[in-house]
């Protein structure tokens, strides 16, 4: 299975908690109260996040955190490399060198392009649209008993 790391998982979730928060600094401990996340946790993840530019932090008896950009201005990519580094499934995807099968391998390219498609898809999706409900999706029911007879995938026969 793919998947990102449980911190990066609870870093979407910090970001997502304070982009709701567009003018507001908040604590360290109003943010894990939010969340429901761990209080060390929240605060080892605010410090990636600070050193990646992407939240900024404030001193003091008002102190605390907020975005450093416009949540529309960071995407999901943002987020995932301040917690794991560049986006790639596989080392060689990433940067050349790191394999010494690179001259041979015939999937490299295949790779780089699973890569390139993975990095644009989280590049797509800013923390604004993960504030946004997600999409419902609306099944198609049929009643067999109103399909008239004779059709068959929308054409008659008749």
């Amino acid at each position: 299975m793919l998947r990102v790391s449980r911190l990066t998982d609870y870093a979407t979730v910090v970001m997502t908690c304070i982009a709701a928060h567009p003018d507001d600094v908040l604590s360290t401990a109003q943010i894990a109260d939010e969340t429901r996340l761990e209080l060390p946790t929240v605060s080892k993840l605010l410090k990636s996040l600070g050193h990646a530019g992407l939240v900024e932090s404030f001193r003091g008896v008002n102190g605390g955190y907020r975005l450093a950009r416009p949540a529309q201005a960071i995407s999901l990519a943002d987020v995932v490399e301040a917690m794991e580094g560049p986006i790639g499934m596989t080392e060689c995807g990433v940067t050349e060198g790191q394999c010494e099968r690179e001259a041979q391998c015939g999937v490299r390219g295949s790779w780089q392009r699973i890569n390139s498609v993975l990095d644009r898809a989280l590049r797509a999706v800013s923390l604004a649209d993960m504030l946004r409900p997600p999409p419902r999706h609306t099944d198609v029911t049929i009643d067999i008993s109103t399909l008239k007879a004779g059709t068959l995938k929308g054409r008659t026969t008749a």
